[in-house]
């Protein structure tokens, strides 16, 4: 019997090859190009749509907006044909949206999360009404754009101002725009989808738990995708297999009960000021290792296949620094490798006043905010204890109110600490599981490479409690761009990264199989 030769063989291997990749049911299934058409002569109008939901204040302290904000998501999805209801731990509570759409014949369903809810907006330096979205150029330009005379594409660089832009009002919308090109292309999910937005994230997550526990059934998913975060600093597009737990508290130390001259008292007196310095460079070093002893001991050893994923990660440090304008960091050379440790940060320090208030004189107390994020294996409770036993041990003594002048005369070095609500543990999915691949290969096939796998981020969430709970993978997809201002002034998500956005999670709802 004849054959033929090794370069025909080879051609034609080619050949077919090349045949079975385009009739590959998985390759074909991308919506991306429908999905881009459609957004393409769609643009003004999401934009408009973003603009309504960021004008709607949602600062998370403030229950009647954060309700205002979960009635008006619901109204959008309602229109579409979710079946939606509202989720509450107890009357008085954040509510979270929950809305259901399922899809004939579909194997698995995936609930898709995010949250409406946002920080508080008293920084100084807004350029912008906090919800009074505006286009305007990156920062610190921050030109000003009328985008609603603008002719033919919007400019990606563009970028919309407001709270909650990229965190994380920015994925919801990303998500609804994706649903409608969807629809409007005819084209069905892949996957039953459900959603759950939630409303106090902002605020610890401290109900959220509560929610899902009385709602399993009803939740139960074979996925969670959730969409919290800013994409890596590369720009490519990232997704990641978890996120640090945290534990926060505010500690207030007294000195004398009234402000005293600092020159009749200042080498007598002690000064609360400095007492808050002192107590601060206690608990961390200059390089950002936490002191209290026995800290680092119950992080969790980091694998082989985690390191691995690491080191795969672009560079972007030098990048950074210069944006940032940076001479130095902390901890080590690469940003990523910092996400399986524990940090400290000190996210305030406040006593006496300075500038033209400024008063030579020793203040009666100085306050101090303190954050942990936690790697995984720790837990808020461990943390707790072993912060409160190491002050102790360093003569602090611990008030749970203010204290009394018994208390003081009593006790050299009174502290009172109040603790944060709530608190959460980290959380970290493997990222060979046939659903963490799954979301690999869809976003790939979207934006035309593989995507960085972050196996965690330094972020927090209540997202543990969550996925043990439901017993499912988590998977985090983020959109925004990373130099969206979260939890500063002036937040805001690049246009381009809506739109790539929208295609991405077009391609979570009809191209995600496993």
């Amino acid at each position: 019997m004849g054959g033929i030769g090794m370069g025909k063989r080879a051609l034609v291997a080619l050949v077919l090859g090349a045949v079975a990749a385009t009739a590959d049911p998985a390759v074909a299934a991308s919506p991306k190009a429908e999905v881009q058409a459609w957004r393409r002569t769609h643009e003004k109008e999401i934009v408009t749509d973003f603009s309504n939901l960021l004008s709607l204040p949602n600062v998370a302290t403030n229950l009647a907006d954060v309700d205002r904000n979960a009635a008006y998501i619901s109204d959008l999805l309602a229109k579409r044909g979710f079946k939606v209801q509202l989720l509450r731990a107890a009357p008085g509570t954040p509510a979270s949206v929950y809305a259901e759409l399922k899809t004939p014949g579909a194997k698995r369903t995936v609930l898709y999360y995010a949250h409406y809810d946002g920080q508080p907006i008293g920084q100084k330096g807004w350029i912008t009404s906090p919800f009074e979205p505006a286009m305007r150029t990156a920062l610190p330009e921050a030109k000003p754009i009328d985008w609603k005379a603008a002719t033919g594409p919007l400019d990606p660089d563009w970028r919309l101002y407001g709270r909650s832009a990229g965190d994380d009002k920015g994925s919801i919308q990303a998500l609804i725009s994706a649903f409608d090109a969807l629809k409007a292309s005819g084209r069905k999910p892949s996957v039953n989808i459900k959603l759950l937005y939630e409303g106090e994230e902002e605020q610890g997550s401290a109900h959220f738990a509560e929610i899902v526990r009385q709602n399993l059934d009803l939740l139960k998913t074979d996925l969670l995708v959730m969409g919290d975060g800013p994409m890596h600093q590369s720009g490519k597009q990232m997704i990641n297999f978890g996120n640090r737990g945290i534990v926060s508290f505010d500690a207030t130390v007294y000195g004398p009960l009234k402000p005293l001259h600092d020159g009749h008292y200042g080498s007598w007196a002690p000064s609360p000021t400095v007492m808050v310095a002192d107590l601060v460079m206690s608990l961390r070093d200059e390089d950002g290792r936490i002191l209290i002893p026995g800290f680092y001991d119950d992080v969790t050893p980091v694998s082989e296949a985690t390191k691995a994923a690491l080191a795969a990660l672009p560079p972007v440090e030098p990048d950074l620094k210069k944006a940032m304008g940076l001479g130095r960091n902390v901890g080590g050379p690469r940003l990523a490798d910092g996400y399986l440790k524990p940090t400290l940060n000190i996210r305030a320090i406040n006593a006496g006043d300075s500038g033209p208030q400024a008063a030579n004189a020793i203040a009666t107390e100085g306050r101090v905010s303190v954050d942990f994020r936690l790697a995984p294996g720790e837990t808020p409770a461990r943390v707790k204890e072993m912060t409160e036993a190491y002050l102790v041990q360093k003569g602090w003594f611990i008030v749970r109110g203010t204290p009394d002048t018994a208390a003081r005369l009593a006790h050299p070095k009174v502290i009172r600490l109040d603790w944060d609500e709530g608190g959460s543990i980290a959380t970290m999915t493997p990222i060979d599981l046939p659903a963490s691949k799954a979301v690999a290969a869809s976003i790939g096939r979207t934006v035309g490479y593989e995507p960085l796998k972050m196996p965690i981020v330094g972020a927090s969430s209540g997202m543990a409690d969550i996925v043990n709970q439901l017993k499912a993978p988590m998977v985090g997809v983020s959109i925004a761009n990373y130099d969206d201002n979260q939890h500063a002034q002036n937040e805001n998500l690049r246009i381009g990264n809506l739109w790539d956005g929208i295609e991405v999670y077009a391609g979570l709802l009809a191209d995600l199989n496993w």
